[in-house]
């Protein structure tokens, strides 16, 4: 397991990811996102030339906060991932679907697109789900995950 950096939440930095989980909250670097399994995914929005994203699994991202999104049965299936954006755009997932076991279906944290950081309408991170028929769940600007579960 990697050693993350745990910030207390209000000194987050613009490079910076706040995962909480019903246990924890922390406050994930660049530079602890960089160290964790990488991913890529070719992707075009909107019938533009298609970018090449890479960036990490968000599986991997929650089970190095404590949660496993491999192992879902029982109460595991009544956890809800929101993802949130600086603008307040939010995007909810059910924690099974991300699980990585599912064919076709990748949840990805982007970091960089086309070999450079993500520009600044989509930085710091960019929420890819591969495989998702439409684009709307998609979030750029990504500020936070938050696993929450049901009442």
């Amino acid at each position: 397991m990697l050693a993350l950096t745990i910030t207390p939440a209000t000194a987050q930095r613009p490079d910076s990811l706040v995962v909480e989980t019903p246990e924890r909250r922390v406050v994930l670097t660049a530079a602890d996102l960089a160290a964790l399994p990488r991913d890529t995914a070719t992707v075009s929005f909107h019938e533009a030339p298609a970018r090449h994203y890479e960036g990490v699994p968000v599986h991997a991202l929650l089970r190095e906060a404590g949660v496993r999104a491999d192992s879902t049965r029982g109460r595991a299936l009544g956890l809800r991932v929101v993802v949130e954006a600086a603008d307040g755009y939010r995007v909810v997932l059910s924690l099974a679907e991300l699980d990585p076991t599912l064919p076709d279906r990748r949840a990805l944290l982007a970091d960089q697109v086309d070999g450079a950081p993500l520009p600044g309408n989509e930085a710091p991170f960019r929420l890819l789900l591969v495989g998702d028929p439409r684009h709307n769940r998609w979030a750029r600007q990504v500020v936070a995950i938050r696993v929450r579960a049901e009442d």
